[in-house]
């Protein structure tokens, strides 16, 4: 048990899961204040969609970084168990909260189009932790969402099911595909490898 809790502190984990849950709380406001303007429908809900699972996937990310490099690439026992169930951990938790924070339309912008997107960006994200560290692991996948979130065009489908995934409804099976290789290809590195060393002056 003491164990546990200093990988926790050392993990900055408990300000991890206090922004997931307020990632949650504010997703779930957002997309039933969003939905309920005049004119709107589901659909209102594609910012939250993208959006939220991007800011857990970076609390996510920054939570992998660590004081002790050194000391956990020479420990006895190997390091990557730790980090796998840590990743899946978070990621299980974000899934499910934020799955809950938009009910309902399945069809479109509801909880698989949530499940997907939290899936891949966490995917993105660990595998820039793995190549950049972990306090830059946020960057690419907010560069890419921003350029996506811009440029995605407003029927979904297509190539832009592939490369604007982020943006697709739910049933999209393309978007899930990428979003599902992103997730095992990212989370596969960063077990394997773990979190780029950082200097601390950094």
């Amino acid at each position: 048990m003491t164990a546990f809790v200093l990988y926790a502190r050392s993990r900055v984990l408990p300000a991890t899961l206090a922004v997931l849950l307020g990632a949650a709380l504010a997703a779930a406001w957002s997309a039933w204040w969003l939905q309920g303007q005049p004119g709107f429908d589901h659909t209102a809900r594609v910012p939250v969609v993208v959006l939220a699972p991007l800011l857990t996937a970076s609390a996510v990310g920054t939570s992998l970084y660590t004081h002790s490099d050194e000391l956990d690439r020479t420990a006895v026992r190997p390091w990557w168990p730790r980090r796998l169930s840590h990743l899946l951990m978070l990621t299980a938790l974000s899934t499910a909260l934020l799955a809950l924070a938009v009910p309902g339309h399945p069809d479109a912008f509801g909880a698989p189009a949530m499940v997907r997107n939290v899936l891949g960006a966490t995917g993105v994200t660990a595998a820039a932790a793995a190549l950049l560290g972990a306090r830059l692991s946020w960057l690419p996948m907010t560069v890419y969402t921003s350029a996506v979130y811009l440029a995605a065009p407003s029927v979904p489908g297509g190539h832009a099911a592939i490369w604007a995934w982020t943006m697709q409804p739910g049933p999209q099976r393309a978007a899930w595909a990428v979003a599902l290789a992103a997730f095992v290809l990212g989370v596969g590195l960063l077990a394997a490898r773990g979190p780029r060393a950082e200097r601390r002056g950094m």
